[in-house]
């Protein structure tokens, strides 16, 4: 494993194909991890990051297959914009996990704040802990999955993709939903605007279970209820005025 030293960094492009990289950001800047990431001539396909210390905007903008493995908690935005990465946290996240993720994976072991994959558009979210509110806020083709549960006004205007909460979902759940698709194993404090439950049949049960797997999760596809659209929303009609 080698070290980018702190006094003149070493060009990623110097670094074998199968070398481990390891940043320190306690002596390196969020700039110069991310400066590296970025580079089209870096070669090094796998990453680890110590002391993140809260950080903000690590991991953000990464564009190329490549694995980055952060040893505690990181602030706002980690992994936003996300594609082709896989990127892991051994610790929570704050505000804005993977927004716009595009592609790829992101994984956080604890808990995630406000507005998690927030417009992400692919790619999986995994948060084995809770996540705040607006979790998947207009989301557009992401998947996320999480472990514990999600606060309120989650899936507000989620457009497409799939959410699984595996354990509570707070008020105004998938407040004016479009064609996404929520499943919950614990209980919804509320539904939100033309959100409603709707039948879980065998191809929601093995899609459901995909995602599981994918995340490493053992629950149950059966112990899922399934939530979406009841579609009175997506054209204005004075019939439904009251639902505005």
């Amino acid at each position: 494993m080698s070290t980018l030293p702190t006094a003149a960094p070493r060009h990623p492009a110097e670094a074998d194909a199968a070398e481990h990289v390891s940043v320190d950001l306690a002596e390196q800047s969020v700039r110069e991890l991310n400066a590296a990431l970025h580079d089209p001539a870096a070669t090094a396909t796998r990453w680890t990051v110590t002391h993140p210390r809260g950080l903000h905007s690590i991991a953000v903008g990464v564009d190329r297959e490549v694995r980055v493995d952060v040893e505690g908690h990181v602030g706002y935005y980690f992994g936003g914009m996300n594609k082709h990465a896989t990127l892991t946290v051994s610790g929570s996240a704050g505000q804005g996990l993977a927004e716009n993720i595009m592609s790829g994976r992101v994984h956080v072991h604890g808990d995630a704040s406000q507005s998690a994959a927030a417009t992400g558009r692919g790619g999986l979210v995994v948060i084995d802990g809770n996540a705040s509110a607006r979790c998947g806020i207009s989301m557009k083709g992401v998947d996320i999955v999480v472990g514990g549960s999600v606060g309120h006004m989650s899936a507000f205007m989620a457009q497409a993709g799939r959410m699984v909460v595996c354990g509570d979902a707070g008020e105004s759940l998938g407040d004016s939903i479009y064609e996404a698709r929520l499943y919950v194993k614990g209980s919804v404090a509320s539904l939100g605007t033309d959100c409603v439950e709707k039948q879980m049949r065998d191809e929601h049960r093995r899609e459901l279970a995909g995602l599981l797997q994918a995340a490493g999760r053992t629950e149950s596809p059966e112990e899922f209820r399934r939530y979406g659209s009841a579609r009175r929303l997506y054209h204005f009609t004075a019939d439904n005025s009251k639902a505005y």
